[in-house]
């Protein structure tokens, strides 16, 4: 007979086996958010131009930041429809994927209700020159606008 509580019941082994495969898989797969600055730059890509789908709605994010001045400060702005959209303060570019010797900043988007979790799609922008660059995959590739 198994000890107390069915320590030894087949089911329950399985279910723990299965709970710490899952654990060391997770573990394995590293953070579920990426920090760009963790971003292998070998796998980045960066092109000319924006020929990808949602290309006009990054464009349509750029006009709307811009209206803002593209603010510097981390946070949610009102946004049109009675939706908010957040700007993410300085992108540091550490992977050098963008042109060095600038400074960027990156700005979601698609808006939504303020506080609502954010999506991988980002436009990054350089506030010297206006060049911006469109990531719809959360900095592994960038195209410019």
């Amino acid at each position: 007979m198994g000890r107390a509580g069915g320590a030894d019941h087949p089911g329950r082994r399985t279910t723990t086996v299965a709970l710490l495969l899952a654990m060391v898989a997770a573990a394995l797969a590293g953070p579920s958010v990426v920090d760009p600055r963790l971003t292998d730059s070998a796998s980045a890509a960066v092109y000319s131009s924006c020929t990808v789908s949602r290309c006009a709605d990054a464009r349509a994010a750029r006009s709307g930041w811009s209206a803002k001045g593209f603010p510097t400060s981390r946070g949610w702005y009102s946004w049109s429809g009675g939706l908010s959209n957040f700007a993410g303060g300085r992108f540091y570019n550490y992977e050098g994927q963008l042109p060095t010797n600038a400074t960027y900043y990156e700005y979601d988007v698609y808006p939504r209700t303020q506080g609502a979790a954010r999506d991988a799609y980002r436009i990054v922008v350089n506030r010297s020159t206006g060049v911006t660059w469109f990531s719809p995959n959360h900095y592994t590739d960038f195209y410019r606008l």
